[in-house]
């Protein structure tokens, strides 16, 4: 039996529990707002937006569709955004498929170095309303690398019909497929440049610009598409690439200085060039460019200096060194012509104010479609002096006429060159 005063006292207790058990606060259950909102920055994750270095930016996960039709600029440019804004280096990953997209203008300067890997193609679409100049315009970008197995297609063969500069000297220019303005320490490599509206690539106000195992491709008539051209540009190294198009399969501009070409193979083509120069005020000189160790395939020139004869400009090109270039069934494979004037659109005056000086042709060998092997037509007014040929054999294969040289104004030495050739 439990006495009265142990019964008060267990009554007591369990007051004092039972109190005690009321004050605490109910747990709290998530609220269905805060539910969502967690379950979406889930879903988010970093499929959407890479954070802190070392990010990655997939343009198929942003809304591009790889089937080709559909435009996909917006994902391209949101890409571009968010790897441009953040530190560290980045990624723009185009997968495999093909993706049409507008004027990509892509500027920076960015906070650390940013690649685009291109592991699929892109389509430059053909509605030229839509461009206000070019089509993958990169502007103020430092340590950029452009790289992959993919394609630019500029899908030219649609538009061409379109440049009227062969009628016309001041034309309306078709945008070209990938320019570099005023950009440092910039590499492409192993890309494809296809069938570019105008320009396949345009390298303007750059220093250090690499461009390594690239395939520039336009059938032999397209008009103005020239592979690879630089300008008012230093340090530019192109190696192991290979160019066929309708124009130049390099030109190099005004202003440009410290070019080495190595390895590579030009054809179809107007040849690998200097210029043209003079045509417009202003322009640079151009000095120390190197060419050595490439092929030239039925290209209807060689290696080119070409300089207007009613110059705009007084400068001088100097310090050009081409070596070791092999040239096969090749129209003019040597040739300064000082003399040019396109579809006879310039005018012939005579007058032109460009020096060319210092220029070295070694080990040139090969055959020629063309009798004139070499032709080193200069101005009267100011001669090519300092000319160098060295172990210059390039043959004329064909039956009506002989191999020969075609030489005026033009100042240097012949030596270990055929007799034929030795017009200086």
């Amino acid at each position: 039996m439990v006495s009265s005063s142990n019964a008060l006292r267990i009554f007591l207790l369990v007051l004092v529990v039972c109190a005690a058990h009321a004050g605490k606060p109910a747990p709290k259950e998530k609220s269905e707002k805060s539910d969502k909102s967690e379950k979406s920055d889930a879903a988010e994750g970093p499929s959407a937006e890479a954070s802190g270095p070392g990010g990655s930016f997939d343009i198929s996960k942003l809304g591009a569709s790889g089937d080709g039709k559909t435009e996909s600029t917006k994902a391209f440019m949101e890409a571009w955004t968010s790897a441009c804004g953040k530190e560290g280096e980045q990624k723009i990953l185009v997968p495999k498929g093909d993706y049409l997209v507008g004027p990509l203008n892509l500027s920076g300067p960015c906070k650390g170095p940013v690649t685009i890997q291109l592991d699929g193609n892109l389509l430059g679409t053909t509605d030229l309303a839509q461009y206000k100049a070019n089509w993958i315009e990169i502007i103020k970008v430092d340590n950029l690398v452009i790289s992959g197995a993919g394609k630019l297609d500029g899908q030219g063969p649609k538009v061409w019909e379109n440049n009227k500069c062969d009628k016309k000297y001041d034309c309306k220019i078709l945008p070209n497929s990938l320019v570099l303005d005023f950009c440092n320490n910039a590499t492409v490599s192993g890309i494809t440049l296809l069938n570019a509206k105008f320009f396949h690539m345009n390298i303007f106000q750059c220093k250090g610009v690499t461009v390594k195992d690239v395939t520039v491709t336009a059938p032999g008539d397209s008009p103005n598409t020239d592979g690879i051209h630089m300008g008012d540009s230093s340090d530019v190294t192109i190696t192991g690439t290979t160019i066929g198009v309708g124009d130049d399969c390099i030109s190099i501009g005004p202003g440009t200085s410290a070019v080495n070409i190595t390895g590579v193979t030009c054809g179809p083509g107007h040849g690998i060039s200097v210029g043209s120069l003079g045509r417009y005020k202003d322009e640079k000189d151009v000095t120390d460019i190197n060419v050595k160790d490439c092929v030239l395939k039925k290209t209807t020139n060689g290696v080119r200096i070409k300089s207007y004869e009613d110059a705009a400009s007084v400068l001088t090109a100097s310090k050009l060194s081409y070596e070791n270039i092999a040239m096969e069934d090749v129209a003019n494979p040597i040739i300064i012509d000082m003399k040019y004037c396109p579809n006879k659109i310039c005018t012939s005056n005579g007058g032109s104010k460009v020096t060319v000086k210092d220029v070295t042709f070694k080990n040139i060998t090969g055959t020629s479609s063309t009798p004139e092997a070499v032709s080193l037509l200069c101005s009267d007014k100011t001669p090519c002096t300092g000319v160098t040929m060295a172990d210059v054999k390039v043959e004329y294969k064909g039956t009506n006429n002989k191999t020969m040289a075609v030489c005026t104004n033009a100042k240097g030495t012949a030596t270990g060159t055929l007799k034929e050739l030795s017009c200086l």
